[in-house]
């Protein structure tokens, strides 16, 4: 028992070790974001782990909290392909996976890949475009590949959605179907800066010059950085805490949380898949070979928010996603 501890306690310090040679790319990867955005570190983060972990992001703010100066800055960071796209109440689904064209001189058909062809997709303003448009995401978001007529294209890796929206009572915007919005792994929520905040965004942006944003990551180190995260140390019973937390969105009943009436459909097996991923990430921007309780219960929200769909009576009440998550928390034992 004693060799498996010490083969173990080593394994964790050649990890770390590793860890802390990539930390140095967060942290360049942090300043030249910064050039551009003020505060909004919960913002970065989340881009970070999207980044890192190839995982598809949603972000909601009311217009004006620069969340797509934030997806452009990330994308500058990295040696990739970054296309965006404005999504609109016109556009067609095959403005963005490509079409069949006819050649009239050959008589036959040729394909024309659209803007999903690429590394890194801004949608912009997701939730301004109907749910057709956005059901030509799915195949697309889950398995990396489209298809155009008869033929099955995969998609470049990495391929990554990094999309925005304004919040759904605002006019003009259509509510996104469950399927797709299960398919980002992280829905963040942004807010108004603080008076600090606000005053050096007011002198950036009329009293400086536009500064530029350099490239720092290739797409070799993004796929190490990818693997290294797979590697940080989950323990068992963290393994079941996270597991209870997703169990408990859905029989919350069993963990003695009086909230069943305000559910009703709790989170999929995708929120245990990425609660995991997305701790373990969390983990590596602290520069950690391990996870901790504190990181799942500092992340969970950003999985677990867009999971659980509330019933009318929730509404009814004002009772929000927050109000059941942190319910959750407080119930449910921390290993």
């Amino acid at each position: 028992m004693a060799a498996e501890e010490l083969k173990q306690k080593t394994t964790i310090e050649e990890l770390k070790h590793r860890i802390e040679e990539k930390h140095l790319l967060v942290s360049s990867i942090r300043n030249e974001i910064g050039k551009v955005l003020v505060g909004q570190r919960e913002l970065i983060d989340g881009l970070l782990i999207g980044l890192f972990t190839k995982g598809h992001i949603l972000i909601e703010g009311v217009p004006g909290l620069a969340k797509t100066s934030a997806v452009k800055a990330l994308a500058a960071t990295v040696q990739a392909n970054f296309k965006r796209i404005q999504f609109t109440p016109d556009l067609l689904p095959a403005d963005l996976i490509g079409t069949e064209v006819y050649r009239p001189k050959t008589g036959d058909f040729t394909i024309k890949k659209g803007p999903l062809f690429h590394n890194i997709i801004l949608a912009d303003e997701i939730n301004r475009a109907p749910s057709k448009v956005q059901s030509a995401l799915l195949e697309a978001m889950q398995e990396q590949q489209v298809t155009i007529g008869e033929e099955t294209f995969r998609l470049p890796d990495p391929f990554l959605v990094l999309a925005t929206q304004n919040p759904i009572e605002q006019e003009g915007t259509y509510p996104l179907p469950e399927a797709q919005v299960d398919r980002f792994m992280l829905k963040l929520i942004i807010d108004y800066p603080d008076k600090t905040e606000e005053k050096e965004i007011m002198k950036r942006v009329g009293f400086e010059d536009a500064v530029e944003v350099r490239q720092v990551l290739d797409p070799s180190e993004l796929n190490e950085i990818a693997s290294l995260i797979k590697e940080i140390y989950v323990d068992e019973k963290l393994k079941d805490y996270i597991v209870d937390l997703v169990f408990a969105t859905r029989n919350p009943e069993d963990y003695h949380i009086d909230i069943s009436n305000y559910i009703q459909f709790g989170a999929s097996p995708r929120a245990t898949i990425f609660l995991s991923l997305v701790a373990r990430a969390y983990a590596f921007l602290q520069g950690r070979a391990y996870v901790t309780p504190q990181d799942v219960k500092t992340i969970a929200p950003n999985v677990l928010r867009h999971r659980i769909i509330l019933t009318y009576e929730a509404e009814a009440e004002d009772i929000t996603t927050e109000h059941i998550i942190k319910n959750i928390f407080d119930s449910v034992e921390v290993p």
